[in-house]
């Protein structure tokens, strides 16, 4: 389990929290939950599932609580970003992604990045097919803006 999801778990992850070791913590907590409860599942795409969901909302109850740092400079995540060999104009991009409000932020990840579709964003997320859509609207339209550019 731990290497079928890790890499997912971290990105998903940081993407959430703009922290390295903020994502690792939670990743962490994520397998810490796995084993603790043990679930069985019906098939991979819920075993799947079941991680995101339990991943973001962790995620989730971090920023909550205000147990982590709340803000990160946008040049130390471009910097991370440029250590891992993401190319320059690609950075821009996940850049300005990470510095969406955490609503569009986790849509466009699942969808764009993790290649999910909207159906299975929307259940993952607890929303509705249409609030997904919306969602992916209004944050196409900011990074439009803060990137000067269509996309």
């Amino acid at each position: 389990m731990f290497e079928r999801y890790t890499d997912m778990l971290y990105r998903l992850c940081y993407s959430i929290l703009l922290q390295k070791e903020d994502a690792e913590d939670a990743v962490q907590d994520v397998f810490l939950i796995y084993y603790r409860k043990q679930p069985t599942f019906a098939d991979e795409d819920h075993e799947k599932a079941w991680f995101i969901r339990v991943a973001v909302n962790r995620c989730k109850d971090l920023l909550r609580r205000n147990k982590i740092r709340t803000a990160v400079p946008l040049s130390e995540v471009e910097e991370t970003l440029a250590a891992e060999g993401i190319e320059h104009e690609e950075s821009q991009v996940l850049t300005a992604i990470y510095g969406l409000p955490e609503k569009y932020r986790i849509v466009m990840i699942l969808h764009y990045l993790e290649e999910y579709p909207i159906a299975q964003v929307a259940e993952l997320c607890k929303l509705t097919p249409s609030a997904v859509k919306m969602r992916l609207s209004r944050g196409r339209e900011q990074l439009k803006a803060s990137l000067g550019r269509e996309l």
